[in-house]
């Protein structure tokens, strides 16, 4: 059991994780936190019980919670660490809670390229971080500088981004220890054309995607030289459905919570996929979304 300290955030038991995820789905946490700020949060994981389970949440987006949920501490950033301010004429300073969709709004509003992409990521920075989340040809770490990360005693570092081995929607180095904040670079240019930019990539977004579902975003990694979408079309599983799960008509990469999903009917589904393309094209297609969590 946690120590009861003064802690400024708020401190919640068993509390259903589904409304926190954007399939909708999702057992209960057996703790949640949800810290005031930064500082807070770095106490709060310093006096929690050595090797206690932590899992950390922003939007929820890229994410399968099973249905029977979390045990041990998880971790709520979303809107709780959401500091962002310019460092330099061509650095920003962005906390691990902000949306990647205002990181990109913050910096083309400041004149400064390079973070346009980020409008396309239905996720947090932190998330974003983790997985080298990308959309459009961009990807995310190739415009970070340096993070600030925090491991399970709630001891603070500054990484560079050399010390991370950074590879398509995989990031290795990481060691019992999460992302905080990192520090953007950037480059100067034009806030009117970098806005239009972001305008462009989100009307594209709008029409190829279901962006008014329950999704995790994409489900599959694109394999080398093709595309998951491609290969799930082509196996005739646009509209297939698993319980309240269903392969989405508008874009094969995704799955939609129909309204009445489990976890259990998702990961069947995911599955599925994975056996029909394997079957007629040979290709094993990876996971792009995290499945954590118990069975119930």
């Amino acid at each position: 059991m946690m120590a009861e300290l003064a802690y400024r955030g708020t401190i919640l038991s068993n509390e259903p994780l589904a409304k926190y995820t954007s399939w909708r789905v999702g057992g209960p946490a057996q703790t949640m936190y949800l810290p005031e700020d930064k500082a807070d949060l770095i106490a709060f994981i310093a006096g929690l019980p050595e090797g206690e389970p932590l899992v950390w949440i922003g939007m929820g987006s890229n994410l399968l919670i099973r249905d029977g949920g979390i045990r041990g501490t998880v971790i709520n950033t979303r809107g709780r660490l959401k500091d962002m301010l310019l460092i330099d004429s061509e650095r920003v300073y962005v906390e691990a809670g902000v949306p990647c969709a205002h990181v990109a709004r913050f910096c083309s509003d400041l004149g400064l390229t390079g973070a346009e992409f980020l409008a396309g990521i239905p996720g947090t920075m932190g998330g974003a971080l983790k997985m080298n989340a990308g959309a459009f040809g961009g990807e995310t770490w190739r415009i970070v500088d340096q993070v600030e990360m925090v491991d399970g005693r709630g001891r603070v570092t500054q990484r560079g981004k050399h010390e991370f081995e950074v590879a398509y929607r995989s990031v290795k180095g990481l060691d019992n220890e999460w992302f905080l904040s990192a520090q953007l670079q950037l480059q100067k240019g034009n806030s009117e054309v970098s806005q239009q930019h972001i305008k462009a990539l989100l009307e594209k977004r709008n029409t190829s995607q279901p962006t008014n579902k329950p999704t995790c975003g994409s489900v599959f990694k694109n394999p080398p030289g093709d595309f998951a979408a491609r290969l799930i079309e082509a196996c005739d599983l646009k509209g297939y459905a698993i319980g309240g799960a269903m392969v989405s008509e508008k874009h094969a990469n995704f799955i939609e919570n129909c309204g009445n999903a489990t976890a259990v009917d998702i990961e069947a589904l995911i599955e599925h996929i994975q056996h029909q393309v394997l079957n007629q094209f040979g290709v094993a297609l990876q996971t792009e979304v995290c499945r954590i969590g118990e069975k119930a």
